[in-house]
């Protein structure tokens, strides 16, 4: 299979690994942010109740944690996509 046939073939498998990564991420954001800050619900930027540093700090770790948990689930399904085709598909 060539390069280009092989990022188009992975393109749905990728597609589902983002939405897969969106939930996880956003479940293990809500865990650690009760733990870290003591409470439910994280600050959103447009609520006035929140001062600014809590409200940078919630984004900051919210978007850690999205880049890692995507990029652990777009590694497994580049390398189970290669283990079924015999091609990596990001290159």
């Amino acid at each position: 299979m060539s390069s280009k046939g092989a990022k188009l073939a992975y393109r749905p498998i990728g597609l589902l690994g983002g939405l897969l990564a969106g939930t996880v991420s956003g479940a293990v954001f809500k865990q650690v942010w009760k733990r870290v800050a003591d409470q439910d619900d994280a600050p959103d930027a447009l609520q006035s109740e929140y001062p600014m540093y809590q409200v940078i700090i919630s984004a900051a770790l919210q978007g850690a944690i999205f880049a890692a948990t995507k990029a652990a689930i777009d590694r497994a399904g580049a390398r189970g996509f290669t283990k079924l085709t015999g091609t990596w598909p990001g290159d």
